[in-house]
């Protein structure tokens, strides 16, 4: 069930607001991103996730896809789907055919997917790392760091896309050794919701057992 939470969450500690001096090169640019976002009513993306730890000689790749409207998602990966209203949040896991219902109360600390765009903003400090190319575009790459120095993980490599101000891919760093790089493949602004998107609807899965954790 928590399998998700690595994904997209970015499960990192937040603290009191950044007070360290940050990049202004950096900030611009993460605001311009963040607006981006923040304007489309929904949207949808395709992505890989890649897991990977060089000491464990580990690197696993899972896919997926999100669609996201304000404080609410609807996550599919790897055999399970989580929908999230804002106040209630079923876990399905496909294999065994059940849902588990439970209140949707955020860990301290938790970032889930609807906020991945604003993560910068409360807690980090952020830095300018250079220009790249990634799939033939240019991308500003910038680095985010927890101010809380027993977070697990260290650093967030974002790379935004020069021309568009879209995130492209970004990388978690955690202090175990884990490394998780998420690759967007297709997007999708302003992608059509309506009242049944962030909801769990039984009829659409035929003889599913229920589980309510509320």
């Amino acid at each position: 069930m928590k399998k998700y939470f690595a994904l997209l969450a970015l499960s990192v500690s937040l603290t009191s607001v950044a007070t360290a001096q940050q990049d202004p090169k950096a900030g611009k640019i993460l605001d311009q991103m963040s607006a981006k976002y923040q304007a489309m009513k929904a949207f949808k993306a395709t992505f890989t996730q890649t897991l990977e730890n060089d000491a464990a000689k580990v690197k696993e790749n899972l896919s997926g896809d999100i669609t996201v409207s304000g404080q609410k998602f609807r996550l599919k990966m790897s055999g399970q789907e989580v929908i999230n209203n804002g106040k209630t949040m079923w876990t399905y896991m496909k294999s065994e055919n059940e849902v588990n219902i439970s209140d949707y109360e955020p860990e301290e600390g938790e970032v889930s997917p609807s906020q991945i765009y604003t993560l910068y903003k409360k807690g980090y400090k952020y830095a300018y790392v250079q220009e790249a190319k990634e799939g033939g575009e240019v991308v500003d790459v910038i680095d985010l760091s927890p101010e809380d120095r027993n977070n697990p993980v260290y650093k967030v490599r974002l790379k935004v896309g020069r021309n568009d101000k879209a995130v492209k891919s970004w990388q978690m760093f955690k202090k175990n050794g884990n490394r998780y790089t998420y690759r967007i493949s297709k997007f999708q602004p302003n992608a059509p919701v309506d009242a049944t998107t962030f909801n769990f609807d039984k009829a659409k899965y035929k003889g599913v057992k229920v589980i309510d954790l509320r």
